[in-house]
């Protein structure tokens, strides 16, 4: 068995700054590694944490340096992919030194992790909130791909590769997913598509793949179909992601609270 832990959209800033001058990301965090911590031995042996995407809010290195302090805890190895609040040249410099990253280039890298082949994308353009995967890192993933046989995948990348039906969020979301579905579409294996971006949990089936996005620790976006939704955040916390490999996928979202009980029936 394999397990990996995803958390998504921390946007940490530097200590004591709150995001759009309301919102504390970093006590939430702070609460979601406790309850991990907590839950442990609940919930297995953990092999790794991923995080897909806007680890920072505003990229800087002073947040990328409170991220780490806050997740320190859990003592895992974390592999991070950057969203569309990140910055690609502070992020490298952050975490180069656990040798996953390039040193030059999109962040992409591909590590074996237990049984599963966990592959994140860089789907950053930076100055812009949406996202692509360029030519080159479209060839990467096709590697990768051929590499790894018919053993199991999980593909990390911010954006959704699907429509959400949320409409600011979707103006700001995959710009070439087609493309990444012709990559896939090469691939017979169990893959699973893992993603951020929308602070919320969806399920949709891609390309005959599985995709999932992860919820936020410290907020998320309300699923409002209407042309004139609010555009903004609420300040829910929405807790993480466990992905498990035991002759298959099992994807469990854990909550931010356990509430009470357990109670007899």
């Amino acid at each position: 068995m394999s397990t990996i832990l995803q958390i998504s959209d921390t946007h940490i800033v530097p200590e004591g700054v709150l995001v759009s001058d309301r919102l504390d990301t970093a006590t939430p965090f702070r609460r979601l590694v406790q309850r991990i911590t907590d839950i442990r031995d609940q919930i297995g042996v953990l092999d790794a944490i991923l995080i897909s995407g806007d680890v920072s809010d505003d990229g800087s290195v002073e947040s990328y340096q409170h991220f780490e302090e806050i997740l320190a805890p859990l003592e895992l190895p974390f592999y991070v992919i950057p969203g569309n609040h990140d910055a690609r040249e502070p992020m490298r410099a952050a975490f180069c030194g656990d040798g996953y990253l390039p040193e030059t280039g999109k962040l992409n890298w591909h590590r074996r992790i237990g049984d599963i082949h966990l592959i994140g994308l860089d789907t950053l353009i930076e100055g812009e909130k949406g996202g692509m995967l360029d030519a080159l890192t479209l060839t990467y993933l096709d590697d990768a791909l051929s590499s790894v046989g018919r053993d199991p995948v999980l593909l990390a990348v911010h954006h959704p590769p699907f429509k959400t039906g949320i409409r600011f969020m979707d103006d700001i979301g995959f710009k070439n997913s087609a493309e990444l579905l012709e990559v896939l579409s090469g691939f017979n294996g169990e893959l699973r598509i893992v993603c951020g971006h929308i602070h919320c949990m969806m399920t949709v089936s891609v390309g005959g793949h599985i995709a999932i996005s992860a919820p936020s620790p410290s907020s998320c976006f309300t699923l409002d179909t209407r042309p004139n939704a609010p555009i903004g955040f609420m300040d829910i916390e929405g807790g993480c992601l466990l992905h498990k490999w035991d002759g298959g996928l099992q994807t469990v979202r854990i909550g931010p609270e356990s509430g009470t009980g357990p109670f007899p029936f």
